[in-house]
């Protein structure tokens, strides 16, 4: 019996939802048939059976939501084959002193391990499987994480994380990559105080900003891509600096970055990105996975370069402006602030102030 595991979509999303499920417990199937349809905000992936075997174990349904890692269901030889580590039902499997919240997922190691550390198991996330694996890197986690200072105490690695969604998802994982930091907790408008953000707690809105400050954090990173409307990402900076709040560059460790380059304080550069010589990158720019900005390359503030992106060299970039996922730009354009360069696009010549260059477009035609 072999388990079949959810594969990293993603490398800056670890969940994704399962757009369809195509299988069912006892099902037969042959090497290479579909599993399940993986949609994360990026991408979309098919997993497919690695050999001939029935399906048995099944753990997810279409519209759940899964971790990489998390099993999917096991192949084995015959369709009445038991899995092992079964999810554990509803509340009948709960201790008696415990009960497992509503939606909460979680599998008998699991709720034998939180029960012996006295978890509550409200602080646990609903959707994915908690896993043996996974509540042990949530312990983890919070063991270095809860942070308790008295008031007054600046503590100078402890940072917060503004936005609990995908980006901020993101950003917690390039964080924790760095090893520099003590991640305190995750700010957030939309989110409810206690829930769970990968391991780290809802702290609450914006109001707790002062509330921190006086516990010693002074560092935090903004999570809010504002991709639709970027004066929301802007607000979350202004109202980072009126509580006290410094946003440090941040940069992952598999990202290039020149010795010549110049990172403004809030910015941001995920895996595998580049950023040339001479390159100045202005206030809470993002430079997501796999993009390239090359040589003399100049970035106002909020600028926010989508995975897969390509600047050739000078290219310069009015504030606030997206460049699209996979969007091309040649050498010495200019595009004005403001502007919106979709998925895809060719960029020959420069952009306006405020334009709009529609996905796949060649620019000009």
């Amino acid at each position: 019996m072999e388990p079949v595991t959810i594969p990293l979509v993603s490398p800056n999303e670890p969940e994704a939802t399962l757009a369809a499920v195509h299988v069912q417990d006892g099902q037969r199937l042959s090497a290479g048939d579909p599993l399940c349809t993986l949609e994360t905000t990026k991408a979309t992936a098919e997993v497919v059976a690695e050999k001939d075997g029935y399906v048995v174990g099944l753990r997810f349904s279409a519209g759940q939501t899964a971790r990489a890692g998390d099993i999917l269901c096991y192949l084995a030889d015959r369709p009445d084959a038991q899995p092992p580590e079964p999810i554990v039902p509803a509340a009948a499997q709960a201790s008696q002193s415990q009960q497992i919240p509503s939606g909460l997922r979680i599998t008998a190691p699991a709720l034998t391990l939180a029960q012996s550390r006295g978890l509550d198991l409200g602080r646990l996330p609903v959707g994915p499987l908690v896993t043996e694996s996974m509540l042990k890197s949530f312990l983890e986690v919070t063991a270095k994480t809860e942070f308790a200072a008295p008031a007054s105490a600046f503590d100078p690695q402890a940072i917060i994380v503004y936005g609990g969604g995908g980006h901020g998802k993101s950003l917690i994982d390039l964080l924790r990559t760095l090893g520099t930091y003590k991640l305190v907790g995750v700010v957030d408008d939309g989110l409810p105080a206690g829930e769970m953000v990968l391991g780290l707690p809802v702290l609450g809105d914006g109001e707790v900003l002062p509330e921190l400050f006086a516990r010693g954090v002074r560092l935090a990173a903004n999570a809010v891509g504002g991709i639709g409307d970027v004066s929301v990402r802007v607000k979350v900076f202004q109202k980072l600096a009126q509580a006290g709040f410094a946003c440090p560059p941040v940069a992952h460790p598999s990202a290039v970055i020149e010795p010549s380059a110049s990172l403004s304080a809030g910015v941001q550069v995920f895996p595998h990105a580049y950023v040339g010589s001479s390159a100045r990158l202005g206030y809470g720019v993002i430079v997501n996975t796999g993009a390239i900005v090359s040589h003399d390359c100049l970035l106002g503030d909020y600028v926010n370069v989508s995975p897969g992106a390509m600047l050739a060299g000078d290219v310069q970039v009015g504030s606030g402006a997206l460049i699209g996922m996979g969007v091309t730009i040649n050498l010495g354009v200019h595009v004005g602030g403001g502007a919106r360069i979709g998925n895809g696009a060719t960029v020959k010549a420069d952009v306006p102030e405020k334009g709009l260059i529609r996905a796949g477009a060649l620019w000009p035609d």
